[in-house]
């Protein structure tokens, strides 16, 4: 403890105890790294300042403040979270990390750090810091991530934890993990328990914790038809989008009509696909752009190969696709909450560039 004391990071969630502000921490710094996630951190906390405020938000208003950060599971999950707390605990934070990990999206990292952390309940927040810490140290064998390695960590942090200050004994182990027994390069030679550690004695540090075997990210093509359409009343273009409803990635998240397939495809293979006209229904496709935007958009679990088609139609307010799709301008679509690939793509290719890309396909000779 006195390590941590002479060398703690200074984080914003480090000056609160208010369980609240730390449960939202530790959600944005799932996946995310703290540069990053303390921006959103302020942002979060500034549009919901509370559990109250957050219950009654809308999820668009949610997923918009969240958007840009990644895994928008999390976002639904910390408003559902936020319904439980408001419905079933009065409005309080639940003090144990039992009764947390009963609330949506709560594991029992988040469960044991905000219990620990806030209320000071003697239990270890196993995160991969920990793990590595524990790991190394001890030399664990079990492959990390197994039911069975995870209640060795558990059961051996557990015999480490003070009963005075569980929260700042969790908030060092995570520390150090970052600042010494980091997974690349760790700074070893100038670890204090550089003589106990028994990886470090044995020269395998490298190979602790001990991983399974990782498998390459699949790999799934999104085609996107951006099609543009005149606001006569008032006089913008505007797109044609729709809210993704599956259960699937960048749920209720919204995009442009698009087509997926089992492989790239070119503007012929578009034309010719037999799904088209489910996408686009009732639409004659007058032009179609010869040369896409492809973009390689990279996900933990998965690749996406996006190709955005430019698409010009004969009868682009034709009812099937008002039936399907919403119509919005680029002042709109700013406020909907949309996956970042599509909202990069708006920013990079469509805005102040409009009438520059449509001009090309209609100057194009290639169509049908």
């Amino acid at each position: 403890m006195g390590w941590y004391r002479q060398h703690a990071r200074d984080l914003p969630w480090r000056h609160t105890k208010d369980p609240y502000a730390i449960w939202i921490s530790e959600v944005i710094l799932q996946q995310t790294r703290i540069t990053q996630g303390t921006t959103y951190y302020y942002r979060f906390l500034d549009a919901f300042p509370d559990v109250y405020s957050l219950a009654n938000a809308s999820e668009e208003q949610v997923l918009r403040c969240w958007q840009g950060l990644g895994y928008y599971s999390r976002a639904r999950n910390l408003h559902a979270a936020a319904k439980q707390i408001v419905e079933e605990h009065g409005g309080q934070m639940p003090r144990t990390s039992s009764a947390l990990i009963a609330l949506k999206g709560i594991g029992p990292y988040t469960a044991a750090a905000i219990a620990s952390i806030a209320f000071n309940e003697r239990i270890p927040a196993i995160d991969g810091n920990v793990m590595r810490i524990l790991a190394r140290y001890f030399a664990i064998e079990e492959v990390a991530g197994s039911s069975k390695s995870n209640k060795v960590f558990r059961d051996t942090a557990a015999q480490l934890i003070p009963d005075c200050c569980a929260g700042d004994f969790n908030q060092a182990m995570m520390d150090f993990g970052s600042l010494v027994c980091k997974p690349m390069s760790p700074a070893c030679t100038r670890c204090m328990f550089n003589m106990e550690c028994l990886a470090f004695l044995a020269g395998m540090v490298d190979q602790y914790p001990r991983r399974p075997e990782k498998k390459r990210p699949g790999k799934r093509y999104f085609h996107y038809f951006v099609i543009r359409t005149i606001n006569k009343k008032e006089d913008t273009p505007c797109y044609f989008i729709r809210k993704r409803t599956e259960n699937d990635i960048w749920q209720h998240m919204y995009e442009f009509p698009m087509l997926e397939d089992s492989r790239e495809l070119s503007a012929a293979g578009i034309l010719a696909h037999d799904r088209l006209g489910s996408v686009l229904p009732g639409i004659a496709i007058r032009n179609i752009s010869p040369h896409p935007v492809r973009v390689r958009h990279q996900l933990s679990h998965k690749t996406i190969f996006a190709s955005f088609f430019l698409v010009e139609t004969n009868a682009p307010a034709a009812p099937g696709l008002h039936k399907r799709y919403l119509c919005q301008n680029l002042t709109d679509l700013d406020s909907l909450a949309k996956p970042r690939l599509i909202d990069r793509f708006i920013n990079t290719y469509l805005r102040g560039e409009t009438s520059g890309l449509f001009s090309y396909l209609r100057d194009s000779k290639t169509n049908r």
